[in-house]
């Protein structure tokens, strides 16, 4: 086993606060957005000391994937860990974005190749060949727009915010065509396809659009916004930050999911999506493959998001756990490349009553790291031993380990002295997908970047 030192992403929307709440230390005083757990090339997790020759854990598994990955993952992916853990602390809105199919990401990185745009080039699409299906466990209330919902009822949304409009100014007339075209009749998904594709083209009329509906939604009774208040409310939120950017008005279009501390979602190719603000655990493959289409400073381009988007409407794609045991729950999204594993570690009742001993009742609050394949374990609370037949890990609050298919099993155990202090422990499991390839169609095979 191997404990890790990883990146910070800095980004804008990062918090400046929650991770450092998190992991009980002081803010640094600039963003703190995503703390990347992994292998991907981007930003490599390090090996703490006492190391091999390897520095980086991308290094480590491309010197013995076998070892590393195990032979199926091996034979699957390459010398390439298929999944990226991040801790993602937003503070403000992310990007209106889309993360592309395998047969999408595979073009489009040999067309941005061929066309000589450098693969760290900011205005670059795709920085990798690979998709990048996702999951966001939340660890605190978590605001987020995931995909699209149905047309008739996007409609009644752009129905308030016409009435808002028209008690105070001039209705645009790209708002009454959105209600007519949501309205119509037609395929559900070209009719979103239509109004999305229509609004989001940046430029004079869609931004006195957005303006005009904005301000009459702030200057609004909230009585009036009733029963759509918390989706109008989007778009004054979004304004804040991005005032007439396209996509405050395209929220309209989306699901509003609002989870609870140990509630998830899962994100597949082509599915629009834009986190708002929450702390969570995020998983996904291992890519950084976004295109962007609004609230952004970034890079954007319209032209190729529409090519990667998925136009059906659907609810919320909420990921229940698939089973619950005393101490543990297993998060299982359609995508072969990974799972989460929740680990609840606290002492028993009955172990802590006369003559209790921490050191003596471990078996109390052990949990079997799941391991189907390479597996990265991270702490968020207490401090967790990781109890292996080469030998033991601890791993105190924040801090987080790659374990190598080779190394099993592995039972987390909390440590003497969070037993002692009744503090428990929380932590987070992320190994390959057990559901198998057909699970989630087509995997790529020997990922490469």
């Amino acid at each position: 086993m191997y404990l890790l030192n990883n990146t910070l992403r800095p980004y804008g929307w990062g918090s400046l606060t929650a991770m450092a709440e998190l992991f009980g230390r002081e803010p640094s005083g600039q963003p703190e957005a995503e703390l990347w757990i992994g292998a991907h090339p981007g930003a490599p997790s390090a090996l703490v000391p006492p190391v091999p020759a390897a520095q980086t854990l991308d290094e480590l598994i491309a010197a013995d994937p076998h070892q590393m990955l195990g032979r199926e993952a091996a034979e699957t992916y390459g010398d390439v860990l298929p999944f990226l853990a991040k801790v993602l602390a937003a503070g403000a809105p992310l990007s209106l974005q889309v993360h592309p199919t395998a047969e999408q990401a595979r073009a489009g990185f040999a067309a941005e190749d061929a066309a000589g745009v450098d693969r760290g080039a900011p205005e670059r699409n795709y920085k990798d060949r690979n998709h990048k299906p996702e999951m966001i466990f939340a660890l605190t209330p978590f605001e987020a727009l995931c995909g699209f919902r149905a047309p008739d009822e996007a409609a009644e949304l752009f129905r308030a915010v016409v009435r808002a409009v028209d008690t105070r100014a001039e209705v645009p007339e790209l708002l009454t065509w959105a209600v007519a075209e949501l309205s119509s009749g037609h395929d559900p998904a070209d009719r979103l396809r239509n109004v999305f594709s229509t609004l989001i083209q940046d430029g004079p009329e869609v931004r006195h659009t957005v303006t005009v509906a904005a301000d009459a939604l702030a200057a609004a009774d909230p009585a009036d916004l009733a029963p759509f208040a918390k989706e109008l409310v989007t778009v004054l939120e979004l304004h804040v930050y991005y005032p007439a950017d396209p996509g405050v008005l395209l929220s309209l279009l989306l699901n509003r999911a609002s989870l609870q501390p140990g509630e998830a979602v899962y994100l597949p190719a082509g599915n629009v999506h834009a986190y708002l603000n929450g702390l969570g655990i995020e998983v996904m493959a291992s890519s950084d493959n976004v295109l962007r289409g609004g609230l952004t400073p970034k890079h954007i381009d319209v032209p190729e998001l529409l090519r990667t988007i998925d136009f059906q409407p659907l609810p919320v794609p909420v990921l229940a756990a698939d089973y619950t045991q005393m101490g543990q729950e297993l998060y299982r999204p359609p995508f072969a490349e990974f799972q989460l594993q929740r680990i609840e570690l606290e002492q028993r009742a009955q172990d802590q009553g006369e003559g209790y001993s921490p050191a003596a009742s471990m078996s109390g609050s052990d949990v079997s790291v799941l391991q189907n394949g390479p597996t990265i374990v991270i702490v968020v609370r207490g401090t967790v031993v990781l109890d292996s037949p080469k030998g033991d890990l601890v791993l105190e609050t924040g801090q987080s380990a790659f374990i190598p298919a080779a190394e099993a099993p592995v039972i987390a155990k909390l440590s003497a002295h969070s037993a002692q202090h009744d503090d428990g422990a929380l932590a987070f499991a992320v190994t390959v997908g057990s559901q198998g390839p057909d699970a989630a169609g087509p995997v790529e095979p020997r990922l490469v970047f």
